[in-house]
């Protein structure tokens, strides 16, 4: 064991609330039980089998109020794999649920024997027919499809809310639609064909000519039965026309009969019923979407209606005016929303009726975007009494095409998930629901809904699709708590008998059933569909091996099992909802643990007694698998609706890892900077004359005796040392002064670039600017704090913060210039992440500093005044996770553009994990993170490889075998005059 190995209890929760009643059992604590475990690893692999007691809690809870643990977890490759699985599973009598995204809010992604991981191996796009077609894997998020179609003016038709998270699979599984989709752009209507894996091992691509042969071959029993059951409802006018009826609205719930009566063969039925099956006739392997065009300009508004019913009568007006989107937030929604940043904090006056609608138009052309906007006047001067009113000074009631007040107002409308989500109180469960009644009557159905949710002490609380007479509302309550259970449970019988006896709506628009709509299909469909559906799923899966439970289940209060308890963890952690949205952007997402998986985990530690043969083994796993293998980036933070910076959590809890001594070491460090400066940069200096591997040699035999998180590997990719000394600059006359990061006063340029040190890039094109910048001669032994911040070492960062800030208003003679940071993470620490650190005294202090990255700097500053001179045929930029912190990245692409005739942001693009060091003392984090984005690099040549952050260029030279170098560098490049 290394001699400074942190100890794993240092991490156990303090005050544990447990035992709770749905903790995982002590049975488990070994992992998955044998011969489960060794028969499934003999089968795929050790690599494939997920087994420990963390890998089963992780995988264990989705973005519904529900948690299951499985008995094993395995990420599966291939259809082999697959098949494999199947094949297994009716031997051995198992259960098979699969997992993409897990952002189903019904329990879809959940099992309790195998689960299968469908994501991580699973993700790709084949752009067909210049756009017009897509054939897409399942693990694919809605986001990367539609950038990949974006370049071809197409985009895909179901837009659901989780488009950043969810994945195809997920999106077919659960005919899952969104704002715009409504019934004629969901999957059911565009997926061209399907390829997928029946229960029995059979493969079925629909779009084989000789698919209905194979299948009749391989499986006729399934065939004669799907035929029979079309024959028997084709017989029944009555049944026929009810089904059809119940589809002219948004429904998900059960399986779409229509299939039955759309399809004339075997394939086609089945190519229908597999949309909206959640994982319980097959597993989807590949989609091929018939795309839409994507119509780039845009047209919105957010009008303010003086009462619900106003608005709800205004919705079908503006739909029939062409508008794409028509989203409804009723009062107390816009209320609560104040809470959110970027809402209007006078929207917390609006009277008590006040409605808002969201409308959008979207249009190919100029004329067609006119078209819609004198549309949309005329319908606004014919609503009389019930037009629009303006109740707050921040109201405008008027259309618009600027983009980002139309992204400001989608936000407002997301902000009714972030504003309850993250303000019910700790300790409680969410649960988003969502229902469709015929948009005629969307008025009177909000009006009961708000009625019911106050009768039974809920939040009264409703928005949605209003051009599709969609609405969804949030509930939550303690799960642990038997009485807020029965609660829930009276709420959902009267929701349900509410919306079919009342509205005769569908209980699921387009969440789809799930474990908590499952024992109210049959009120919603009756029972010679809802037989129909069982009859269905006997044909198709007769050994009942798929999915259990989650669309069928004849116990009336299944809904009930398997509710979630949300211990109390962290006051940064408790507004979760376990939703997912995290995931995509986390650069160890396909290496350990994700920021939902690491609160999943904390949470079950607190569930446990102090103790427990499962707490000491989550505790174990933990410091690797979730605190050292986190890069800190907080992208995190960015992605989540209700704002939860698991990076921080986890900085925090490598601080509680520290022992005094660690902790005096990094404050003594942080007060004797400019030694260790001094020294880093000669040790950088002998190591580059070196051999790489006694290098690489000597640091693993120092990583292995001392600890692997606190010796970096050295990496053939490092630079030498920076150019000494800086330039020469003066204070007279700058327009700015330029703090050349300490990363770029130890380490030099790329290995194979020729010309100018970075500082001497900056300082030569703001010279050529007009706009010289000062470079101060005592800037040794200052530093950002973020070497300190990263790794949570607290009195070191609260010494270096303090420090650079006092300096740093000196510099800037009272923050009367502002002050030019040359490394994009070092920007973000200067600018915000020192804040919490420093004394009330150097709080205000920093209040009056105006920190600048250098590539805001040059995008606003000097490019204006610079004539550029040559450029590159090409460039390729990794944009930094800080620049996104920042929201410099738009600034990052106009730099770039000013040096490149062609600039390519990958669409697998994230953090490269390499976080200061991070990526020198974990190498496999960075490999993981930048996996996808360094494929997608490397399939073809770039003149420039482009970044703003000197580590994260390494990282990414390392990942890609291309050398990166600062945008800076290339600016003053093509801006220089010939010689």
């Amino acid at each position: 064991m290394p001699l400074l190995e942190p100890d794993p209890g240092s991490l156990r929760p303090a005050t544990p609330h447990g035992p709770a009643p749905d903790r995982v059992p002590d049975a488990l604590a070994g992992g998955s039980p044998e011969p489960l475990r060794g028969e499934l690893t003999a089968l795929l692999g050790a690599d494939k089998v997920l087994w420990k007691v963390s890998d089963l809690v992780r995988y264990a809870s989705d973005a519904s109020p529900y948690r299951f643990v499985p008995r094993v977890v395995v990420v599966a490759e291939n259809l082999d794999d697959i098949s494999a699985v199947l094949s297994y599973a009716h031997r051995r009598g198992r259960e098979v649920v699969f997992r993409a995204a897990g952002t189903s809010l019904n329990g879809q992604a959940q099992g309790e024997d195998i689960l299968v991981d469908v994501r991580r191996h699973w993700a790709g796009i084949e752009v067909l027919d210049d756009g017009a077609r897509a054939r897409i894997r399942p693990g694919t998020t809605v986001v990367r499809a539609n950038a990949s179609l974006a370049r071809h003016g197409r985009v895909l038709g179901p837009d659901p809310a989780s488009a950043l998270a969810c994945t195809i699979g997920g999106v077919v599984a659960n005919n899952a639609s969104g704002m715009t989709a409504g019934t004629a752009r969901n999957s059911y209507r565009t997926v061209a064909s399907l390829t997928f894996v029946l229960p029995a091992g059979t493969v079925v691509d629909t779009a084989d000519p000789a698919a209905d042969e194979k299948l009749a071959h391989a499986e006729p029993g399934l065939c004669a039965g799907l035929m029979a059951i079309k024959a028997e409802i084709e017989a029944d006018a009555e049944l026929t026309a009810r089904i059809r009826a119940k589809y002219e609205i948004k429904n998900t719930n059960g399986y779409r009969l229509d299939a039955f009566l759309d399809g004339a063969t075997p394939v086609q039925i089945l190519r229908g019923l597999m949309v909206g099956s959640q994982g319980t006739f097959g597993f989807i392997s590949e989609v091929v979407f018939d795309t839409l065009p994507l119509d780039r300009r845009l047209s919105a508004a957010l009008l303010f209606f003086p009462t619900l019913s106003a608005a709800a009568a205004a919705a079908p007006r503006f739909t029939d005016a062409g508008a794409v989107a028509v989203e409804l937030m009723d009062g107390n929604t816009l209320r609560a929303s104040v809470s959110v940043e970027g809402v209007p904090a006078d929207w917390a006056r609006l009277p008590g009726e006040t409605t808002a609608l969201l409308v959008e138009f979207r249009a190919p052309d100029e004329a067609g975007l006119e078209a819609y906007e004198r549309a949309a006047a005329e319908v606004l001067s014919r609503l009389g009494p019930a037009a629009p009113a303006a109740p707050v000074a921040s109201v405008t009631n008027a259309f618009t095409r600027d983009a980002r007040t139309i992204a400001g107002y989608w936000k407002a409308r997301e902000a009714f998930v972030t504003a309850v989500g993250g303000a019910r109180p700790a300790g409680t469960t969410l649960i988003t629901e969502d229902f469709a009644v015929p948009p005629s009557r969307l008025a009177e159905a909000c009006e009961a809904l708000l009625r019911l949710q106050g009768r039974h002490g809920f939040d009264a609380a409703v928005a949605g699709h209003a051009a599709h007479g969609n609405l969804h509302f949030l509930l939550a309550f303690d799960a642990a708590d038997p009485a807020d259970v029965a609660r829930y449970a009276a709420f959902m019988d009267d929701f349900c008998r509410l919306t079919v006896e009342h509205f005769d709506g569908s209980l699921k628009a387009e969440h789809a059933t799930g474990r908590n709509i499952a024992p109210f299909l049959e009120l919603e469909w009756g029972p010679k569909a809802t037989e129909l559906m069982w009859r269905t799923k006997q044909v198709i899966d007769p050994a009942g091996i798929l999915a259990p439970r989650v669309v069928l289940d004849r116990d009336p209060e299944a809904h009930l099992r398997g509710l979630k308890t949300i211990p109390r963890v962290d006051p940064i952690a408790d507004p979760c909802i376990e939703c997912g949205f995290c995931e995509p952007t986390c650069p160890s997402t396909d290496l350990t643990t994700t920021p939902r998986q690491r609160i999943v985990l904390r949470r079950e530690m607190m569930r446990q007694a102090a103790g427990s043969p499962v707490q000491d083994g989550l505790l174990d796993a933990y410091g690797y698998d979730a605190v050292d293998t986190c890069a800190g980036d907080s992208t995190c933070k960015l992605a989540c609706p209700v704002g939860i910076d698991t990076g921080a959590l986890m900085k925090d809890f490598r601080h509680r890892r520290h022992s005094p001594r660690e902790e005096r070491i990094a404050a003594l460090a942080a007060g004797q900077f400019k030694a260790v400066e001094t020294a880093a940069r000669l040790a950088v200096a002998a190591a580059h004359r070196l051999d790489d591997r006694l290098l690489q040699a000597a640091t693993g035999l120092a990583r292995r005796a001392v600890r692997p998180d606190l010796v970096p590997q050295w990496l053939p990719q490092m630079p030498g040392p920076a150019a000494r000394p800086l330039p020469r600059t003066a204070r007279t006359g700058a327009h700015a002064v330029y703090y050349p990061a300490c990363v770029n006063r130890v380490f030099g340029e790329p290995e194979r670039y020729w010309g100018p040190s970075l500082p001497q890039a900056v300082v030569a094109v703001s010279e050529r600017a007009g706009k010289p910048v000062w470079i101060p001669g005592d800037v040794a032994g200052t530093c950002c704090a973020t070497i300190w911040h990263s790794k949570g070492y607290e009195a070191g960062n609260t010494v270096m913060a303090n420090r650079i800030v006092e300096a740093a208003w000196g510099w800037t003679a009272g923050g009367t210039l502002p002050l030019v940071v040359d490394a994009s993470s070092c920007t973000l620490g200067l600018a915000h992440e020192v804040v919490p650190y420093l004394t009330d005294a150097n709080r205000e202090l920093h209040a009056e500093l105006t920190v600048v990255d250098s590539v805001a700097w040059a995008a606003d500053e000097l490019l204006p005044h610079l004539s550029v001179l040559r450029r590159a045929d090409s460039a390729v930029l990794h944009p930094t996770c800080s620049m996104r912190h920042l929201g410099d990245e738009a600034r990052f692409r106009t730099v770039a553009r000013a040096c490149a005739g062609e600039v390519v942001v990958p669409d697998d693009v994230r953090c490269c994990a390499f976080a200061g060091d991070r990526g020198m003392l974990h190498t496999e984090l960075t490999e993981s993170a930048t996996a996808r984005e360094a494929a997608e690099v490397g399939a073809r040549e770039y003149d420039v490889y482009l970044c703003a952050n000197r580590m994260c260029e390494v990282g990414m030279e390392r990942a890609t075998g291309r050398a990166y170098r600062s945008v800076l560098l290339e600016l003053e490049r093509v801006t220089r005059p010939a010689t």
